[in-house]
């Protein structure tokens, strides 16, 4: 496989993002435009990134696998929009095996296809659903709020609950608490069990 961009590498995280130690990797590119995107570099021309093949991914943080192995942690993708990556996803598990847990962080705005190969090789999701208001999602990311919340129907009933994560954000200027509690009570009916509830701080210019 040919290499693919990374706007970032940051390793030793604790209880942010999966189960353990994790090493957040970001990919780039991304199929959203939000208005607060807290990640830019994953939209810009990527000239100046590192890129890796997953082999030497794979070698660049396996100085953790101790720390993996003993916490039950491993490698959590982020970006950007990591199943865009699926194939680098799945050569990525064939290489570190049943040892590293993989967690994904996505929008789930790609192609049922790539959540179905994704669901193979990835232990936990973490899914940023944003609202269940068609028309807020569309004003905040330039996305289709029904292919998001198809394909976590479909991840839920696959995965089961336990593996899945979603954040439902208080957006400023965009929704309102109400807005949160719809979504909320959305995601209790379908079973979801596990929900993160915030405020996105704006910094003001």
């Amino acid at each position: 496989m040919n290499s693919v961009p990374f706007i970032g590498i940051d390793r030793h995280r604790l209880g942010i993002d999966g189960v353990g130690v994790t090493t957040l990797a970001a990919f780039h590119g991304c199929p959203l435009r939000c208005k607060y995107c807290l990640n830019h570099r994953c939209l810009e021309a990527p000239d100046d990134l590192p890129r890796y093949t997953p082999q030497q991914l794979y070698n660049y943080v396996g100085v953790d696998n101790l720390y993996f192995i003993a916490t039950g942690g491993g490698v959590c993708f982020g970006g950007g929009e990591p199943l865009l990556r699926v194939d680098f996803l799945t050569e990525f598990k064939e290489l570190c095996g049943k040892g590293w847990n993989l967690t994904a962080e996505t929008s789930l705005q790609v192609p049922r296809e790539a959540v179905e190969q994704a669901a193979k090789v990835v232990g936990d999701f973490i899914v940023d659903i944003k609202e269940s208001n068609s028309d807020i999602y569309r004003a905040y990311t330039g996305g289709d709020a029904q292919r998001a919340w198809d394909n976590l129907k479909w991840l839920i009933h696959k995965m089961g609950p336990e593996h899945v994560i979603v954040r439902v954000p208080l957006i400023p200027d965009f929704n309102t608490e109400d807005d949160c509690d719809s979504t909320v009570e959305r995601l209790m009916k379908m079973g979801v069990t596990h929900i993160d509830r915030f405020t996105y701080r704006v910094q003001q210019s």
